[in-house]
């Protein structure tokens, strides 16, 4: 290979649907100087480059290639989306012993270079396998990071600016947990500017009740099943989450997104990976933020990650 340039280094590992969305999501970005995608299937990640080459005089110079894992060393974000696909009728969940398995090889792999970046997870189902990452690499928590709830929570934040008739960039609000079924929405801290939810859509005359709410919230959790329904996959919007997570650690914005983390007494929840609002920076996770929850709140949480070490217990993560 040629001698590194002076600019951040991404390396996608996995280039179907996702993988590939994003490094046409990140090519775009201007955020980076090199992007190296690796494959199992060597012809797909070379054809992906070829073509991503191809569009080099419409964007911000960028070195793209199709590498293998000698590559990951150097990268300031290694980016894993390789894992068995969500078949229709299919929970995240049913994925885990194929995608664990899967998993421990990718990181022997990336461990055998000894990287110096962040290692981010973005497949399903990523909680656990944040966790089987963490655990293979032995890396310290902050180092290694799922993309959680962020898709959740912007799904939750979209659902919600189109019911109130607002950006949703000015709502906040968080969907936690698991990203899945047992995820939850924090409807207590939710907020349009300073305002709460009830307060805003009072004031502004749209109707608002505890049946608008589970609707919003069902609209949410099921999402993926829908897309995945109607065209196979979903991956236009988890590539943009994923871009956004990598411009906050690439950029050193110590922005707060929900990603998925190595948890500790969140609510009485310890050593499982959820995704939590966190602080993210350079070197990845540098502090989680413990969000207000109510009772019922807490309880559906603390449920979420109940089930989730069920699943890591089964699979041999934990005891």
């Amino acid at each position: 290979m040629e001698p590194r340039n002076s600019g951040p280094r991404v390396a996608v590992v996995g280039t179907g649907n996702v993988g590939s969305t994003f490094a046409y999501t990140l090519m775009q970005s201007g955020l980076v100087s090199e992007l190296v995608l690796i494959d199992k299937n060597r012809d797909k990640a070379e054809g992906d480059a070829m073509d991503l080459n191809h569009g080099l005089a419409f964007v911000k110079p960028v070195r793209i290639w199709a590498g293998d894992y000698k590559d990951t060393a150097a990268a300031d974000v290694i980016v894993i989306a390789a894992g068995a696909a969500q078949k229709p009728g299919e929970t995240r969940i049913d994925l885990v012993r194929k995608n664990t398995e899967i998993f421990r090889d990718i990181i022997e792999n990336i461990m055998m270079q000894e990287p110096r970046g962040v290692i981010l997870v973005a497949t399903n189902p990523v909680d656990i396998l944040t966790l089987a990452a963490l655990k293979f690499s032995g890396l310290p928590k902050g180092r290694v990071i799922g993309s959680g709830t962020i898709l959740d929570t912007a799904r939750f934040r979209y659902l919600l600016g189109r019911h109130l008739d607002v950006d949703p960039r000015s709502v906040h609000a968080y969907i936690i947990g698991e990203h899945g079924d047992s995820e939850l929405a924090v409807w207590s801290q939710a907020r349009v500017g300073t305002m709460s939810i009830r307060k805003f859509a009072t004031l502004s005359g749209y109707h608002y009740s505890p049946k608008t709410a589970k609707e919003i919230f069902n609209g949410v959790r099921d999402a993926a099943y829908h897309i995945i329904e109607k065209k196979g996959a979903t991956y236009y919007a988890i590539a943009l989450g994923l871009q956004r997570i990598v411009e906050a650690i690439l950029r050193d914005e110590h922005s707060v997104l929900s990603v998925s983390t190595l948890l500790t007494d969140y609510h009485g929840v310890n050593d499982i990976c959820l995704g939590v609002p966190c602080v993210l920076t350079r070197d990845g996770i540098d502090r989680v933020i413990i969000l207000p929850l109510n009772t019922q709140e807490k309880e559906a949480f603390q449920r979420s990650a109940a089930m989730l070490r069920e699943v890591a217990v089964s699979v041999g993560l934990i005891e």
